[in-house]
Formats: C-alpha cells, structure tokens, sequence
C-alpha cells in the first residue's frame, strides 16, 4: 500500500451497543472501498474482523480487529470492537489510538445502556463522533423515534444529516440526504454505490425546512460564520463545509446518517463524510505525554523523532507475536530502534511491518506519524508500551481500563500443570490487561478477575489452544476475616522430651478487641524477668503464623491486641522454637475463648438499568443481602448505588445481563468489612471443620 501524508489518514474506531451491526458495518466499508469481493456474514464467520475462532464458534466479536482500505484519496483505518461490556478493555484500546468515532444505533431497540457506555469513553478522548442509525430495513425500525433518543442523550449537538424514505421495509433503499440535498437511491447489488435524484414536492419542502435549521446549528459552530448568517439569512455552500468540519472537530456536531449495513445501503455515503469532513491526525491537538512530572506535546511530524504506543498484543501460530502500534511522531521502519521505556527501558526494534485486514496483511516499508501498522517478534512488547528515542525520557498516557467484576478460581486438570497455567496466564495477561491474574496465599488459588464469564472462558481455551495445557474455573473462596469481641485470658505450657535436649516455655497471655482496621498490636508486660527478653520476639512471631492461618475458620485474624504479661522458662531447655509454639497455642485458646466472629468484605456497586427493571433488580439486589444506599437518574437510566457482601456476588454481572436481557451493567469496589450474619457465619466455620476432619 502507499504511503499517505498524516493529513490524508483518518483513524476511526467503530463502538456500539451488541447487536447494533458494527463488525457488518466494517464489512460494509471494506466491499465499498474495493477491499474485499464481497461482504460475508455474521453466522457463517466469513467477515474480515470476526476472524478468530472463538468469535466464529460464538457469532460475537470479542475482540479489537484492524483494517483498511482508500477511499476519495484518504486512507481509512477501521478499528472495529466488540459491543459487550465484558470486552469494554477492547474498545478502550481502539478509543486510545484512534481521532474520530462511528457509534452504531439499532433502529429497532435505539439507544441502549452500551451505547453511552462506549460513547462515554471516546468523549474521555475528545474523539469527533458520528452517529449511524443502522437496521432500517427490519419491521420494527424507527428512525424518528431513535433520533429524538439521540438528542435527548447526547443533546443539541445531534445533527441528522439524511431522511429515511422508506423505512421499515426490506426493501428500504432511499434517503433524503441534507448535505447533498439530493435523494439517494442505493443499488441493491451489494456493491454500496448509490444514484442522486432531485428533490422535489413534499420531499424538497421538508428538505428545504429541515435544511435551514441545520443551517443555524452549523454557523453556530463558530462566531465568524454565525454573524454571517445572521447578516445574509444562509451560508455559502463553502461556509457551510467550513462550519460543518470545524463543530464535528469540536464536538459541536455530531452528524447522524442512515444504513443498513448487511445490505450495505448507506456505508459508502458515511464514507464520504469521514474523508470530507472528519479530523485528520494532523488535525488534532499532539499527543501529550509524561516526562517525570512534567508534560510535554508530541506533535504529529513524519520528519519528527520516532514514537510509537503498542495498543494490542496477539500471538499467533506460525507467526508469532504481533504489536499493533500508532506513531505519534517520526517514521517506523523495519529494524528502527527503539527505547520501551515502559518495560525498563530496554532497546527493541521494529521487525517486518504490515497494515492488517483482519487476519489478513499486507507488507508496508514503512509507518508514518498519525498511521497504525502492525510488527512481528518485537522483543518484550507488551500492550500499552511507550516506545521513544534512545534519548528520550517520557510515557504516553496509559489505556485506563475498568475495574474487574468477575472472578473465578483456575486449577489445571491434570496435576503438575500449574507451572505451565501461570506462563500462559502471565503472557494472555500482556495481550489483555482488562483482566488480572491474583495467586492468593491466604486462599491457596490462583484467581483471575475480569470483565465477565465469557471472557474468563475464552482465556480458559486459549490456554488449551496456545500453550497445551487444560483448566477448569470454579467458584474462588472470599477472604473472610476472623476477629474477636471480648477479652479473654488463658496460659499454656509448651514441655517436650525426646531423648535428647528438651524444649520448655511457659506464656500467660491477654488478648483484647480493637477498632476495625486496627489488625495487630503485641506488648509485653513481662516483669522480673520470669520470660528473657530476647524470648519475646519469638512468641509474637508464633501469633503472627497462627494468625494468617486463622482459629475457627482457616482465615487471616484481625484487630486484635495480644499482651504477654508472666510466664516461666527453663535454664537449659528454653529455646526460641519453645517460645513460639507457646505464643501460638496460648493464642489460639485465647481467641477461641473470647468470642470470636467472622467478618466479610463488602462491596460498593453501581448497577445501570433502564427504568423498566429496576424493581427486578433491587429485589434481587436484595437477595443477595445487599443494601440499597441510593438511587439516580442517568439519561433515560436509572442507576442503582449498593452494599452487597463479596460472597454473594458471584457471577452477579452474568445474572444482570440474563434479568435485563443484556441492557444492564455495573461496577464494584471493595469498601469495608464488616460482622458476618450468625448464621452464615456458621456455614463457614463447619465447612472449614469438615476439611479438616478430610
């Protein structure tokens, strides 16, 4: 492919809601650009982005896919993402490297929770946006009442830019089309091509109505125009370009167009719009970037110093590892060098370079500022990398992915392959940083936290494909906490005879509750020397290992304060293992005496809904021994604030999604610990007494 100056690239991510048509969309802007021959589909696994086999078994895009092609004389890249929330890391990555945002909208069921989901974080990004109201051709679809969601959403700026003719049809073929003020027949070959006719009768009266309010919201896109209008009454059709670019890069406007992308009528009018009208790399602001505590602009000069940020990671049989990267400044060429200063600052080189079709490449010379490529084999690579001159000494901002809410335990099948489960996990981790790898000690597990059941499964089969090695997933323990509620006094003599050198130590001890979040105080009031004092330290080492292993339920103890005050020790025998086994077993009678409980993490959780399910899901919430601590508006979204315990949160995201037909999310953070219910307390302490027992 050749070379194109950053004023002629447009880097556009495709987001939307599941179901909303984005990967057929992309599909739609390869057959229009002359990529491909012709479109494939969704259930059958043929299109360009959907080319991994989990997403073909599944029919669902899970991950971030790149591709392009060349149309009016501008390259295109099309970051095309998944429409699940539980993949939302994907989508932040093609957010992170791209300048301009198509949001798909589903005529049939309009805006939904992931819409202004994914919405939300390319406005975090300043990205320009234009809004497709998609599937026009199903029974259902209506186009008037989508539009009024938009702007009652996303407000003023929505700006519809074409009127569906015949909407709700099959056979929807004809626009209305305001920019071009002509009417648009598309050709029903697939091909994406369409015919202009005039307008005329009621169809140019509505036009004519329609096009004189635009007019106003256009000019009002800067104050020079905006007088000009008010002087002249309308705008040139130079002025009213002019005006139409520059409140699409400000966010100003956001233009809506029609399509039916499976058919592919409409795409390559939205084609015209993003080569015409939207930003360039050179367009924007330069990137900003970190430089100890100081920031600094990186602008984007193909003559410039090369930079580049690895937004995605993949491995791939027979290939290798691959980099999707952007430059930011300077050139990539194969065998340029480079410092990773996010990976210690080690050296690396750009390998071979390809522009991607989905699993598709293409061979390039080189990568210029504002273009996105792909690598092979580059060393230590991970996803989010900084890579920089040798000499500079600054980070680009990170990729800022959400919070896990799904956790799950993993174990091999086969006994021995836990090695091999930890590699693999720890390289899946570097492709996908949305979800966390945790080795608990306290639980004995190996727990992986991510977006959701899906996702956490498909890790679970590319451990199997990739590295040859079988798990399974299974509910992981919760991190109770053992604490005590009263003071207790008890003594123990440790005495033990084997023939040889004895051990003897005697420790009387008190123990008493502190405040929540105290964890652990010793002190010793040990007079007349009756314990030595270099004895002392070994008996709080005996309590701190009773304490991580726990009493009454095999979990850590907290916010206790243990006092040492008498004892006895013997001349010869005393040692410090003596001294230690009597801290420990003092302690443990001590606890058990002082009427110990059991504390449970809590969560804060925010649930987004629609308002027709809100009843649904706060008595579900309330199932679950949550606490409802609020309730707020969001849009046409009611959002949901409450305190449920961690243990009865598992796979709540998976149960949200089937109980409000997958238009619900949430979000969680751990906030406090607090008394377990006696009688779930109990549960916990027999199942921990049974095992023992085992």
């Amino acid at each position: 492919m050749s070379q194109f100056k950053p004023e002629d690239i447009r880097n556009v991510v495709v987001i939307g809601h599941e179901g909303s048509g984005k990967t057929m969309l992309t599909e739609a802007f390869l057959r229009s650009m002359g990529e491909i021959i012709r479109m494939g589909s969704i259930e059958d696994g043929s299109t360009v982005c959907d080319h991994n086999q989990e997403e073909i078994d599944r029919t669902k895009s899970i991950s971030l896919a790149l591709c392009q092609g060349q149309h009016k004389g501008k390259k295109i890249n099309l970051l095309d993402t998944p429409g699940f929330a539980e993949f939302s890391g994907e989508v932040l990555t093609g957010v992170r490297v791209a300048d301009s945002a198509v949001v798909t909208v589903s005529a049939q069921n309009g805006v939904e929770v992931g819409t202004e989901l994914f919405w939300e974080q390319a406005r975090q990004r300043d990205l320009s946006g234009l809004f497709v109201i998609n599937h026009l051709d199903k029974e259902q679809a209506n186009f008037d009442s989508t539009l009024d969601e938009l702007k009652q959403v996303f407000g003023s700026a929505i700006l519809p830019l074409q009127i569906p003719v015949n909407a709700g049809s099959e056979n929807f073929d004809t626009v209305i089309d305001l920019g071009l003020m002509k009417q648009l027949k598309f050709t029903t070959d697939g091909s994406g091509d369409y015919t202009e006719e005039e307008l005329s009768g009621d169809a140019r009266s509505q036009a004519d109505e329609m096009l004189e309010a635009m007019t106003e919201t256009v000019a009002e896109s800067d104050d020079e125009l905006l007088e000009k209008f008010f002087e002249a009454g309308e705008l040139t059709p130079d002025e009213f370009k002019a005006g139409l670019e520059k409140g699409i890069a400000t966010g100003k406007i956001y233009p809506v167009l029609c399509s039916v992308a499976s058919r592919n009528r409409g795409p390559r009018r939205i084609l015209d719009m993003l080569a015409d009208y939207f930003p360039a790399p050179s367009d924007r602001p330069g990137e900003v970037v970190k430089s100890g505590d100081s920031e600094k602009e990186i602008s984007c000069a193909p003559d410039g110093e090369l930079s580049a940020m690895v937004f995605k990671t993949v491995v791939e049989k027979h290939v290798g590892e691959l980099s999707f990267f952007r430059v930011f400044s300077g050139k990539a060429t194969t065998g340029a060098e480079v410092k990773n200063v996010s990976q210690k600052g080690d050296t690396t080189k750009f390998g071979q370079l390809f522009y991607p079709a989905g699993k598709n490449r293409k061979d390039t010379d080189a990568v210029i500022a504002g273009d996105i490529g792909v690598t092979v084999k580059m060393k230590s690579c991970r996803t989010g990398d900084s890579l920089i001159p040798k000499s500079g000494n600054y980070t680009f901002a990170p990729v800022n992915f959400p919070e896990t809410v799904h956790d799950e335990a993993i174990k091999a099948v086969t006994e021995g392959d836990e090695e091999k489960i930890s590699t693999g996990l720890q390289a899946l981790m570097a492709e996908d940083p949305s979800f966390q790898v945790i080795h608990s000690a306290e639980l004995n597990q190996i727990i992986i936290a991510g977006q959701g059941e899906m996702q956490l499964q498909i890790l679970v089969e590319k451990l199997k494909t990739r590295y040859g090695v079988e798990a399974r997933l299974s509910e992981p323990g919760v991190p109770f906490r053992e604490t005590i509620t009263a003071r207790a006094d008890e003594k123990y003599r440790h005495k033990k005879q084997s023939g040889g050198a004895g051990q003897f130590a005697e420790v009387w001890m008190r123990i008493e509750p502190m405040e929540r979040g105290g964890d652990f105080e010793f002190a010793s009031e040990v007079v007349g020397g009756n314990i030595s004092q270099p004895f002392i330290p070994a008996i709080e080492k005996g309590i701190k290992q009773v304490m991580n292993q726990g009493i009454v339920s095999g979990h850590k103890v907290v916010d206790v304060k243990a006092i040492v005050y008498d004892g006895k020790e013997h001349p010869v025998d005393s040692k410090d293992i003596a001294f230690q086994i009597a801290g420990r077993e003092v302690f443990k009678m001590a606890v058990k005496k002082a009427k110990p409980i059991l504390l449970e993490p809590i969560y804060d959780i925010r649930v987004k809904v629609p308002e027709d399910y809100m009843g649904d899901v706060m008595g579900d919430i309330s199932s679950r021994r949550g606490k409802i601590q609020g309730m707020e508006a969001e849009g046409r979204y009611q959002v949901i604030n409450a305190k449920v315990p961690l243990a009865d949160l598992y796979r709540y995201c998976t149960h949200l999604r089937s109980m409000t037909q997958g238009r619900g999310i949430f979000s969680r953070t751990f906030s406090h610990y607090e008394k377990m219910p006696e009688e779930e307390a109990k549960k916990v302490v027999a199942a921990y007494e049974s095992s023992q027992v085992e």
